[in-house]
């Protein structure tokens, strides 16, 4: 069992706080990769996940990375970008469980190898310009992105 489900099965359906990290992954032609995720809308994000108990938020990029696409990632040069929380990350799971997260936000590159869909939470993976992002995107991930492009002076309006 992982630790939001032990948590659940203590506390019901009430709103939780939960802590994760996710990643922009970069090649060496700059172009981000993102995870069309398997779920209904199938919005395309930044691979990532959920903490379990013990785990560093470098801990959690790795750990996801590494099961959702068997890329195995250098701690040493992961970035980091921000911490984002609030009344914006509010979501609701499929099964209308209601939480806030506070996400740890990374950089990496250049990724070498090609990303595998190794888990059912992937339909595929494409690698993408920063100028060119898909518009179902999910929303705080494009929020991730844009402030990783300002603050690297990157013009995401230019083609």
């Amino acid at each position: 069992m992982s630790y939001v489900t032990d948590l659940r099965a203590l506390i019901g359906h009430q709103p939780l706080i939960l802590n994760g990290s996710c990643v922009l992954l970069f090649n060496a032609q700059q172009q981000l990769l993102l995870q069309q995720r398997a779920e209904p809308q199938a919005r395309w994000g930044l691979l990532g996940g959920l903490m379990e108990l013990g785990e560093s938020t470098r801990d959690v990029v790795l750990r996801e990375v590494q099961e959702e696409s068997d890329l195995i990632l250098e701690t040493d040069k992961l970035q980091f970008i921000n911490t984002y929380s609030g009344p914006d990350h509010r979501a609701v799971a499929p099964n209308g469980d209601i939480f806030y997260s506070v996400i740890s936000a990374y950089a990496y590159q250049p990724v070498t190898e090609q990303p595998q869909v190794n888990d059912q939470e992937s339909q595929q993976f494409q690698w993408y310009a920063l100028t060119d992002l898909p518009t179902n995107l999910v929303a705080s991930h494009r929020q991730i992105i844009q402030d990783y492009c300002a603050a690297q002076q990157i013009d995401l309006h230019k083609n």
